[in-house]
């Protein structure tokens, strides 16, 4: 009868002999320090998951009555559900979350918004990503009150000296954006912004009225309630913008369904894009790819937000010194045909 081989537990030695490189390259890699670079560590973090390598700051934190586990959390409104899964920049935020807290041998927990205070407060977890801190937040202040390390998906609206967050690069995704709308040949560029109480629609806001100043252009916001029915709140505010004169030749949502918003106004008021309005949000929404016609958007890139919050979550739960505690992300702009003012002929006709 053969024996069956009794399992070992895989080293930081064969983690570097199957991606091949330095033990020094694997730690670096897992503990997301070093300078590597994504490609390399990339294909540590594989070799890793392929052998079932458990990182030693995980073990160091079950060694010290750790749990092993993060949290991620969204931020509460009250009573009103609000499906998070459902919204493309919140489902590639979780998935990231898992797949990088997964790469380092720790469990992700993604947690509902209607939790109760009890549940918040002793709910297993080493350290915690809260996403979309508000000025009035109970979930971030009972997180507070907890007493364990938490990173901020967002810049808090007012934070405190200790905060720790990352977020994405607003100013110059929104600029990216503006100057592209430009060069399209825009001049009159509208801005359609929710009212909320969390820092994102605020930092885009400004951005947009600091870029106006600096180009000469003038600034066109109609702002409208983002609760509890933000879709014809936002179709209004567009149609508001479309009735000035003289009217905006592009206008910019800021949400991910903006876009769709955009197009039904100008639908409505029988403007063709992007011949008459250039049309762009900001959106993770794949579908823009394919509406009619297709709409330019901004990524915020979720995968690397979530991806340098888990990073920046460990490194606290550790103790690491020499680390970054307020990371930025730079957006990356998908040009579409919504932003592509169609060529005309030598006879005028488009």
């Amino acid at each position: 009868m053969r024996s069956s081989r009794v399992w070992q537990r895989p080293t930081l030695g064969a983690v570097a002999a199957r991606a091949e490189v330095s033990t020094a390259t694997v730690s670096n890699a897992l503990n997301g320090t070093g300078r590597l670079s994504e490609t390399t560590r990339q294909r540590v973090l594989a070799a890793a998951r392929e052998l079932g390598y458990a990182p030693a700051s995980t073990a160091r934190s079950l060694a010290r009555g750790g749990t092993g586990v993060l949290g991620l959390t969204m931020t509460a409104y009250g009573d009103l559900p609000v499906p998070y899964t459902e919204i493309p920049y919140y489902a590639q935020l979780a998935l990231s979350a898992i797949a990088a807290a997964h790469a380092r041998g720790y469990l992700l927990m993604v947690m509902p918004c209607s939790l109760s205070p009890w549940m918040w407060l002793n709910t297993p977890m080493d350290g915690v990503i809260h996403v979309d801190p508000r000025a009035d937040d109970p979930v971030r202040s009972l997180l507070r009150e907890r007493g364990i390390p938490m990173v901020c998906d967002g810049r808090p609206p007012r934070p405190h000296w200790g905060d720790v967050w990352v977020e994405t690069d607003y100013d110059a995704g929104l600029r990216l954006l503006l100057d592209h709308l430009t060069e399209a040949g825009a001049r009159r560029i509208a801005l359609s912004q929710p009212l909320h109480d969390d820092e994102y629609p605020h930092l885009i806001g400004r951005a947009y009225a600091s870029w106006c100043a600096e180009h000469g252009m003038p600034a066109l916001v109609e702002e409208y309630a983002s609760l509890p029915d933000y879709f014809t709140a936002e179709r209004e505010a567009v149609s508001r913008l479309l009735n000035r004169d003289p009217r905006p030749d592009a206008v910019i949502g800021v949400y991910s369904d903006s876009g769709h918003n955009i197009l039904a106004a100008a639908r409505h008021h029988g403007l063709r894009v992007p011949r008459d309005l250039l049309v762009a949000c900001i959106s993770e929404d794949p579908d823009y790819a394919t509406t009619n016609p297709p709409v330019t958007t901004l990524s915020l890139r979720p995968d690397r937000v979530s991806v340098e919050a888990v990073d920046l979550l460990i490194a606290l739960i550790n103790a690491r010194s020499g680390v970054d505690r307020r990371r930025l992300v730079q957006p990356v702009l998908l040009p579409r045909r919504s932003t592509r003012r169609p060529v005309r002929r030598e006879n005028g006709t488009p």
